[in-house]
């Protein structure tokens, strides 16, 4: 089974237009590999190619200003966290008059966690996120399987049920045993295994680090480096609190999801979609599944994505915060959404143009004034990609 990701393509090729360098980052596995080798066999351009995994590559890149200043066209380093000492040798080659290279570097970490590459290289580099598969990529009619197995493309398009679970098992074990120290992080496995199998019984809920601090016997500090590590890998999603002067009590703890719902139902133990309908979370997994889904289609930025919830109970799963547009989305697995008193409450505290109730129907229609319900097979066509406006060309 074959899943273009023709959007993520698309935007590598406007960032390398603007860009020197161009950071492809994401989890382990999610295809970051196979998407650049895709875009550099399709560049017009010359490309060379280098796998810091590989001891070869690492060897020809041990002068990387000899490696790299004759090269031409598109040069892709891959897993860049291997060698840290390349950033400030790109920031040297990205500086140079008429760019002769431009440069796509991968790994698996965010930003923060690259913390070199973002000091070394500012305004010389934008990053990319490439997520696993969302709807928009594998279409409606596969939605179920989706949500069961989750986007990573090897657990996806596995041939069985059976081959995805045990592939996403390997992959939680390898994560912890191999990625984690890889990239330089020194955390037990055993501890860091039995924290995000715990925070799969509080996905889709409000941090509460007072309560994992006391269930390991550790401080608030410790379990927030455990949730800020697994972040930063992009195995856990944090939904940030919006607040604002309304004169009510806002909740200021964010809300913590396993990013892809297939690691979600393997840290839970649910083997299969029977077990996913009746198991105590499957309302949970269904809200984090539709958020990403939402989130992909509108094209939104994490610092764009919050929740909203007050002490007197008014809530609101997602809000995205765009310009001036304020866009409301709630997520029920129900047959027929309606209005809450909730959502009247979020429409006028928050001033809210829409509020949309994504939900596992077949129909997309209107619940109240500025609220519709929609189902979440429809969201690539009934959700529109948020508007950008297009950064000014640079010279060089």
């Amino acid at each position: 089974m074959h899943v273009a990701r023709l959007g993520h393509t698309d935007r590598l090729c406007s960032l390398l237009r603007q860009f020197p360098v161009v950071g492809l980052i994401g989890p382990r596995q999610v295809g970051k590999t196979t998407l650049a080798r895709m875009f550099a066999s399709a560049a017009k351009s010359r490309s060379t190619f280098f796998d810091l995994e590989d001891p070869t590559d690492r060897a020809r890149l041990a002068d990387p200003m000899l490696a790299l200043r004759a090269l031409r066209g598109l040069v892709v380093i891959d897993e860049i966290h291997h060698v840290p000492q390349l950033f400030g040798s790109l920031r040297v080659l990205a500086d140079r008059p008429h760019r002769p290279a431009r440069f796509l570097v991968l790994g698996s970490a965010s930003p923060d966690l690259l913390r070199q590459s973002s000091e070394t290289l500012a305004g010389r580099i934008a990053y990319h996120e490439l997520t696993p598969f969302s709807l928009l990529e594998v279409g409606a009619n596969h939605i179920e399987r989706l949500w069961r197995r989750g986007g990573f493309p090897a657990s996806y398009i596995a041939h069985s049920e059976k081959d995805s679970v045990t592939w996403r098992k390997s992959f939680v074990r390898t994560f912890l045993e191999r990625d984690i120290p890889g990239l330089g992080l020194r955390l037990a496995p055993t501890t860091l295994e039995r924290f995000w199998a715990m925070l799969a019984q509080y996905h889709a809920q409000t941090w509460n680090g007072s309560e994992l601090a006391r269930a390991f016997g550790v401080s608030d500090a410790t379990v927030r480096g455990y949730l800020d590590t697994l972040t930063a890998t992009f195995v856990i999603r944090q939904l940030r609190p919006w607040s604002e002067n309304i004169g009510k009590r806002q909740v200021r703890s964010p809300k913590v999801f396993i990013a892809d719902t297939g690691l979600l139902h393997t840290l839970l133990g649910i083997p299969d979609q029977t077990d996913l309908e009746r198991h105590p979370k499957v309302g949970a997994s269904w809200e984090g599944f539709a958020l990403s889904q939402v989130v992909a289609a509108l094209g939104a930025e994490s610092d764009e994505c919050y929740f909203w919830a007050t002490h007197q109970g008014a809530e609101l799963d997602l809000l995205v915060v765009h310009g001036q547009r304020r866009l409301g989305y709630e997520f029920k697995r129900s047959s027929a959404p309606t209005m809450t008193r909730s959502m009247h409450v979020a429409l006028a505290d928050l001033r809210l143009d829409s509020i949309d109730i994504v939900y596992p129907g077949k129909h997309t229609f209107q619940v109240g004034q500025k609220v519709r319900a929609v189902a979440c097979a429809d969201v690539k066509k009934e959700i529109a990609p948020l508007q950008r406006k297009a950064p000014p060309k640079k010279r060089g």
